[in-house]
C-alpha cells in the first residue's frame, strides 16, 4: 500500500501546489479561471482526443460496463436523494446532492492520474466513465431541476440538454477522436504530435487548477458535506465494485478502472451547476473539499485493494 501511495503522491502533491499557489495571492483567482479554461478547452480536450483516435470504438463502449458503472451509480444517487427528501429539502436540492454523491472528478483528475497510474489501456474505461457521467448524470441535473421549477418537462428542455453537450469540449473532442478511429483513419505525423505535446499540458495543468479552484472554497455545511462525501468515497465506488465484478460480466482490468473512477472526489463541474442554477452551493463547495482532501487516502486504499 506504501508503494501505491508513493504513486498517487505527487498528483495529489500538484493539487496542493495550485491550492497553497491560489490560496496565498500568489497565484491570483483570475489566473486560476484562465488556467482552468485552457486545460478545459485546449489540453484536456487534445489528450481526450489524442487517446479516442488511438483506440478502436469497440475498447470504449461496452454494454457490460455500461450497465454496472450505471447500476451502482444510481444505487448511490437513490440513496442520496432519499436522504435529502427525508430532511424536507425539496427536488432541487437532492437533485444537487445526489450529483455530489455519484460524479467524481474524472476529467481533471481520473484521465490523467489513472492513465499514468495504469497504462495506456486505462484509457478506454476512463473516457467510458467520463462520457456517462456527461451524458447521463449532466443531463439529469438539467431535467429535474429544470422540471421541478417549470412544474412539467418542456420539449425545450431536449433542446437546452443538446446545446449543452454540444458546448462541451470534453464531449467533443471524445466524438472527435471515435470518429477518427472509425473511419480507420491514422493521425498524420504533425497533427499526433500536435496533439501530443498540448495533451501533455493536461495532466499538470489539470492538477494544479484542481488545487487553485480549492482555495475558493469553504467548509461550510461540514455534516451533510460529510456525509455525501462519504457516500461519493466509500459508497460509491463498493456499489460499482459489485456490480462490477459481482452483477455484470466485466473484464477485470476494465472494471478495476471504473471502481477506482468512481472513488474519485466530487467534481468541481457540480459546484458550476449549482451555483447556476442558485441550489446549495456551498454545501457542494463543501463537498469537494473534504472529498478531496480525504481522497488521498481513500484512492490509495481503493487501488491497493483492488489489486490485492
Amino acid at each position: 500500500m506504501i508503494e501505491i501511495f508513493l504513486k498517487t503522491l505527487p498528483f495529489f502533491a500538484i493539487i496542493g501546489l495550485g491550492y497553497g499557489a491560489c490560496r496565498s495571492g500568489f497565484f491570483p483567482e483570475a489566473a486560476a479561471a484562465w488556467l482552468t479554461k485552457f486545460v478545459f478547452y485546449f489540453a484536456l480536450s487534445a489528450m481526450l482526443f489524442g487517446f479516442a483516435a488511438s483506440l478502436p470504438v469497440a475498447e470504449i463502449f461496452d454494454v457490460q460496463f455500461a450497465l454496472a458503472y450505471l447500476a451502482g451509480c444510481f444505487f448511490v444517487y437513490i440513496i442520496a436523494t432519499i436522504a435529502a427528501l427525508i430532511r424536507k429539502r425539496g427536488i432541487e436540492e437532492a437533485a444537487v446532492e445526489a450529483q455530489v454523491a455519484t460524479i467524481g472528478n474524472t476529467g481533471f483528475l481520473g484521465v490523467p492520474m489513472l492513465v499514468k497510474l495504469f497504462g495506456a489501456t486505462a484509457a478506454g474505461p476512463v473516457l467510458m466513465v467520463l462520457t456517462l457521467d456527461l451524458v447521463v448524470f449532466s443531463s439529469l441535473i438539467v431535467i429535474l431541476i429544470t422540471g421541478a421549477r417549470d412544474g412539467r418537462m418542456s420539449p425545450a428542455i431536449v433542446g437546452t440538454l443538446a446545446l449543452g453537450l454540444l458546448k462541451n469540449p470534453m464531449i467533443v473532442s471524445i466524438v472527435a477522436g471515435l470518429s477518427v478511429s472509425a473511419m480507420g483513419w491514422t493521425l498524420p505525423g504533425p497533427v499526433a504530435e500536435f496533439t501530443d505535446i498540448l495533451g501533455g499540458a493536461a495532466t499538470p495543468g489539470a492538477l494544479f487548477a484542481i488545487g487553485a479552484s480549492l482555495a475558493g472554497k469553504s467548509a461550510e455545511r461540514v455534516s451533510v458535506a460529510a456525509w455525501l462525501s462519504f457516500l461519493k468515497l466509500v459508497i460509491h465506488p463498493l456499489a460499482v465494485y459489485i456490480a462490477a465484478f459481482h452483477i455484470f460480466d466485466v473484464d477485470p482490468f476494465a472494471a478495476m478502472v471504473m471502481v477506482t473512477a468512481a472513488a474519485l472526489p466530487v467534481a468541481g463541474n457540480v459546484y458550476i451547476l449549482a451555483q447556476h442554477y442558485g441550489v446549495a452551493p456551498q454545501r457542494v463547495s463543501a463537498a469537494i473539499l473534504i472529498s478531496t482532501v480525504i481522497s488521498v487516502l481513500t484512492v490509495t486504499l481503493t487501488i491497493a485493494m483492488l489489486q490485492g
